[in-house]
């Protein structure tokens, strides 16, 4: 059988193209802006062509002319815009200008027409004041002659051992006459000292005195710093909302997108960060996947979709959707 094509906008380091290789799809094209996360790109999907452009200065056509395919030949189009202006952990400005990224993604759906398109982001797109953009953004997609769906999804449900909630739109064009679904969780979660076993433990990032002091009383079910024991030891709280304390018999919490001054997930020995090795396999990543170094592993992991969520979506979006248009329409 003819795989299925897939482009992906905002494509980062790869994590939603590994899934959409898993499933089963031919990745046609992979467009990136940042250099960091094309190199990485680069590193690990050395045949898949990378563009490494402002996609407001991307067109429709300029895709179809340098592929050689026909609009809405495209199986479907992937895309992540950036999510900072949206984050829970942000000031989430609505005039945030990567907001307007959203609605470049939108616009290449209108001009390429795929049969679907997937965006994924933070579920901070959905909550409070940010909800205004987004009922925007659907009427939006709901305009361009596509049936369209929204769900908050958590990874943690898609065989990834780490609790990552996201939004996820599936719109499907109308004339397949398929409406748009989503995949079963699995309610049996993967455990931290199950997602690392096997791995060589070692450091890469040293764990301060202080935090060692404060990890020797922190309790052991709580994944935030206490902030009593916190402020006492180290005299003030800046960094502990931050500092996150991983336990063995845990999913892990959310990785973020970057370790800034003390910050960052603590291996549940008290003793030092988690390494990247770790973190790979938290984030659903295999471990031969290449990153430059761990600075910008942990700022590509962060940002990235774990490979096994998108797996998880894409084969779906195959089997329940693509293949089945072509059983009804021929």
């Amino acid at each position: 059988m003819v795989k299925p094509t897939v482009i992906s906008l905002f494509a980062g380091c790869g994590g939603s193209s590994l899934g959409y290789h898993y499933a089963g799809f031919k990745e046609l094209l992979a467009i990136e802006w940042d250099d960091n996360a094309v190199k990485t790109f680069k590193l690990n999907f050395p045949n898949i062509p990378i563009w490494q452009k402002d996609i407001k200065e991307i067109t429709g056509q300029e895709i179809i002319n340098s592929l050689g395919i026909k609009k809405g030949e495209l199986d479907l189009l992937d895309g992540s815009p950036p999510c900072q202006g949206f984050s829970t952990a942000g000031k989430r400005i609505v005039s945030d200008g990567r907001n307007d990224l959203v609605n470049e993604n939108i616009r290449l759906i209108e001009e390429l027409e795929p049969k679907v398109f997937v965006i994924e982001n933070v579920s901070g797109m959905i909550k409070g004041k940010m909800k205004g953009l987004f009922i925007e953004y659907m009427k939006r997609m709901k305009s361009l002659n596509y049936q369209v769906k929204c769900k908050l999804m958590n990874t943690k449900y898609y065989n990834v051992p780490q609790s990552r909630q996201r939004v996820i739109f599936i719109g499907v064009r109308k004339d397949l006459g398929i409406e748009p679904s989503y995949p079963e969780g699995d309610k049996k979660l993967i455990k931290f000292i199950d997602a690392v076993k096997g791995l060589e433990e070692y450091t890469d990032r040293p764990l301060s005195e202080m935090l060692i002091e404060i990890g020797k009383k922190q309790p052991k079910n709580m994944w935030s710093s206490n902030p009593k024991i916190y402020k006492t030891i180290k005299g003030n709280l800046a960094g502990s909302f931050s500092t996150k304390w991983a336990s063995f018999n845990n999913v892990l919490m959310t990785i973020p997108k970057s370790e800034i001054s003390i910050t960052g997930i603590i291996h549940p020995n008290r003793k030092r960060y988690l390494n990247l090795s770790e973190l790979k396999r938290c984030a659903s990543f295999p471990d031969d996947f290449k990153f430059t170094d761990r600075k910008n592993g942990c700022n590509r992991i962060g940002n990235s979709v774990p490979p096994l969520f998108m797996k998880a979506i894409a084969e779906h979006i195959r089997i329940n959707i693509l293949e089945k248009a072509v059983m009804l329409n021929g």
